[in-house]
């Protein structure tokens, strides 16, 4: 093989992260920071990534001219970085999403239900800094709508919320789930979260919140249903 011949894409010499992102780009699919990546990932991969991220974490706390080698508090803080990043918070980039149980409407609900607060956290693709709050999520069923049990809401919005994300896109990406999954009537989704890159650094406000709603089908037409939805959600101050 001449110097000119691009590797194989799955060419074992490759960094994991190299043989994981040709995959996606011959995929012609996207990669951001809130998308999830699970179907490209092999078997055993997610160890070997866990290695090559842990060896570049230490590669920036060596550029932060921390010692550590000497200093017991951060000799093994690369590898829990790493953890933490791959299989913590921001786990719901390398895996897929959760096995949800549905139901049928047997008895045909047509009624508002509301699901919440549930309690979300995440981190902004900015600056890697938390994001947390809690979420609301109101349904409109129609008798052919898939009912899911309460668990199951925060399991997916774990999942989504799993992700380096922004707020705005969340919320968005937790709605287009939930009608794929329900096929209700209408949808709306509320999330009210602190920004920690707003407390931790730059202009250190505590007191300021995000809130954002996504309304879908009957909360979207209907004033008077969205009025309902958020005077019964009462969120927090």
């Amino acid at each position: 093989m001449s110097d000119s011949t691009p590797p194989l894409l799955d060419d074992p010499g490759l960094p994991t992260s190299a043989r994981i992102r040709n995959r996606i780009l011959r995929a012609k699919r996207r990669f951001y920071a809130n998308d999830n990546i699970a179907s490209f990932i092999a078997p055993g991969e997610m160890e070997q990534l866990l290695d090559e991220v842990e060896g570049k974490m230490r590669a920036v706390l060596e550029s932060l001219v921390i010692d550590t080698s000497s200093d017991h508090n951060t000799q093994g803080t690369a590898r829990r970085v790493a953890k933490m990043y791959l299989n913590e918070v921001f786990r719901g980039r390398y895996v897929p999403e959760p096995p949800v149980t549905e139901f049928p409407n047997a008895e045909r609900l047509n009624e508002l239900m509301i699901i919440g607060p549930l309690t979300v956290r995440s981190a902004c693709s900015h600056h890697f800094c938390p994001i947390m709050g809690h979420l609301w999520i109101g349904v409109m069923p129609n008798e052919h709508s898939n009912l899911l049990g309460l668990s199951k809401y925060a399991r997916l919005a774990e999942w989504i919320m799993g992700r380096p994300q922004i707020q705005e896109e969340a919320v968005t990406q937790m709605a287009d789930l939930l009608m794929d999954r329900i096929s209700p009537d209408g949808l709306a989704v509320v999330m009210q979260a602190d920004h920690f890159c707003m407390h931790w650094r730059g202009v250190r406000d505590t007191d300021s919140k995000m809130i954002n709603s996504v309304m879908r089908g009957s909360f979207l037409k209907d004033p008077s249903l969205r009025r309902e939805f958020l005077s019964l959600i009462n969120l927090k101050n």
